[in-house]
């Protein structure tokens, strides 16, 4: 009997190591994988030669653009222009509805060609009262009230002609000119609509030639743009394309913004364009090419090194122990299947190429493939 239930006990001894060996078993195996080699292929970053351009995003604009808002309220009565002219300074371009307005000027003539002849009477009344006073043939308090009147009568003219210069002002507002030579846009109102002095836009006019592009350039970037600012001259160095076409014409550094805004650490540079056969508009879109020739600082690497992570882009770097090092880097101009890496990388050193989507910080790779060793 006790011999019976030594062995049944044994029994479940046994059972229980046995079950307790394959569990552990089963523990060890995740992690002996994770400890396990991720096999990739690596590359050497190399120093680049090449001649590349650095692309912006950039906005065509005019120099000049203004628009054309009424100083007097009225009904529009002419058009001097069809939409899309080209117009020179002083040119007439509308009408308004001058009737009251040069009412209101006529009216203010005769007031003050009536504050005129008043201040003539009071001046003939002081002259008398002061040649009285001469022979005491006057009371003092008589001739201090004509010096009064006719101060008063100085004042009233001056107050008349203001008032007809201001109604002269508004009948001449009412004739409406070029404020200077280029391309003026569509009529925002046609003839007989009424417009409000101050607020109703009738039209837009801009210069058209040249063209300037404005782009935001990277406060690292400023001490570059600025020699190339102080280098000037019209060569291949600022182009524009517009997809894959590229305008025909080279631009120059028209100028750099006074200030890097602190939002963005962007500066606004403005280059400038000729427009001899209008082709650019102002508020296209376009990509601003600066040819890059100092390729004594940049590296280039195989864009499928790169991977991306909430808009900012790593490599794995090889360190020691064959571990991999995440490291941030500042992407250029992609040239092919390559890409040229600004900063964050130096020449000479190894990454990851192929297999990247598998590592993390610190693991440990293997360069075997089939058999072989990557050196």
């Amino acid at each position: 009997m006790l011999l019976h239930t030594l062995k049944n006990h044994t029994g479940i001894i046994i059972t229980a190591l046995f079950m307790a060996s394959c569990g552990s078993s089963q523990q060890q195996g995740p992690q002996q994988a994770g400890l396990q080699a991720v096999p990739v292929t690596l590359d050497t970053v190399k120093s680049t030669d090449a001649v590349y351009h650095d692309e912006y995003p950039g906005t065509v604009v005019a120099f000049n653009q203004v628009d054309i808002r009424a100083q007097v309220s009225g009904y529009v009565t002419g058009l001097f222009f069809k939409d899309g002219d080209k117009v020179s300074k002083g040119q007439k371009l509308y009408t308004i509805d001058a009737q009251v307005y040069d009412a209101n000027y006529q009216q203010a003539q005769a007031n003050l060609q009536v504050q005129e002849t008043n201040l003539l009477k009071a001046q003939k009344d002081a002259d008398r009262y002061h040649e009285l006073d001469k022979h005491d043939a006057i009371a003092k308090q008589q001739v201090d009230y004509a010096d009064a009147a006719l101060e008063a009568a100085h004042k009233q003219v001056s107050a008349a002609k203001a008032a007809v210069n201001s109604m002269k002002s508004n009948l001449g507002f009412t004739t409406i000119y070029a404020p200077f030579s280029g391309t003026i846009g569509i009529s925002q109102v046609k003839q007989g609509a009424a417009v409000v002095a101050g607020q109703t836009i009738l039209n837009t006019v801009s210069t058209d030639n040249p063209m300037a592009v404005d782009f935001a350039v990277n406060q690292q970037e400023l001490y570059r743009f600025t020699q190339l600012q102080q280098k000037g001259g019209k060569d291949s160095t600022f182009t524009l394309a517009f997809g894959t076409a590229v305008y025909p014409a080279n631009g120059t550094i028209s100028m750099i913004d006074r200030a890097v805004d602190p939002q963005t650490s962007t500066i606004r540079t403005r280059l400038s364009f000729p427009n001899d056969k209008g082709m650019l508009k102002a508020g296209m879109s376009a990509t601003v090419r600066v040819l890059n020739q100092a390729s004594s600082h940049a590296v280039m690497i195989p864009y499928k090194a790169i991977t991306e992570q909430l808009g900012e882009f790593f490599v794995y770097v090889v360190g020691d122990s064959s571990k991999v090092n995440q490291r941030k880097v500042q992407l250029g101009t992609q040239i092919g299947n390559n890409v040229i890496v600004q900063s964050g990388l130096n020449a000479g050193e190894k990454i990851a190429v192929q297999g990247v989507q598998n590592l993390r910080e610190g693991a440990v790779i293997t360069t075997a493939v089939k058999g072989k060793s990557q050196k």
